[in-house]
């Protein structure tokens, strides 16, 4: 499975568990990450509810006003490479220059950039796409962390689908076998 996440590149996950995603991403990031949202959005992103997956001190959370800021910000916090992992929540699909231009600074900086993405909203640029979403799981009797992630997109390898679940009393992401039917 290609994933921890192809270092400063710029990767997009959509689909119901992109959020899921993106914290096991951050848990998997060494040092401070930074996740950027356009503040018209009713949804608010509660850092400490993330705290099964990293300690929310290390992730600041930007509010940009606009699509348009938050590309300006994403690219900053890339080209800077202050922080390990840039998130970057996107209302509308990324043209070829705008992923273009993030790819260019995830390189120049070293940061590692995922774009939170709706789904066929990908940009041509993107390094992987990920399609992710919770599994149930009957056989579960605690509540279940399980997600299927589809790699729909991969510039440098295959594609594919793994049942995964993270573990936060051992801080991993496990890969698991499909529920049964």
């Amino acid at each position: 499975m290609p994933f921890p996440l192809r270092p400063a590149r710029v990767h997009e996950a959509c689909g119901p568990g992109a959020t899921g995603f993106a914290a096991v991403a951050c848990a998997q990031a060494q040092g401070d990450l930074i996740w950027i949202r356009e503040s018209w959005q009713a949804e608010t992103l509660h850092p400490v509810g993330l705290s099964a997956f990293f300690d929310p001190s290390r992730l600041l959370v930007a509010q940009a006003r606009n699509q348009i800021d938050a590309l300006a910000v994403a690219e900053d916090a890339l080209r800077d490479g202050s922080v390990a992992l840039v998130v970057a929540e996107f209302s509308r699909a990324l043209d070829l220059r705008e992923g273009r231009r993030l790819q260019l600074a995830a390189q120049a900086g070293g940061s590692t950039g995922l774009c939170l993405i709706g789904e066929g909203m990908g940009s041509n640029a993107a390094e992987t796409r990920w399609l992710c979403a919770p599994v149930f799981d009957p056989q579960d009797k605690a509540p279940s962390t399980r997600m299927r992630w589809e790699i729909i997109k991969n510039k440098s390898g295959t594609v594919g689908a793994w049942h995964v679940r993270w573990n936060a009393e051992a801080h991993r992401l496990d890969v698991v076998s499909p529920a049964s039917q």
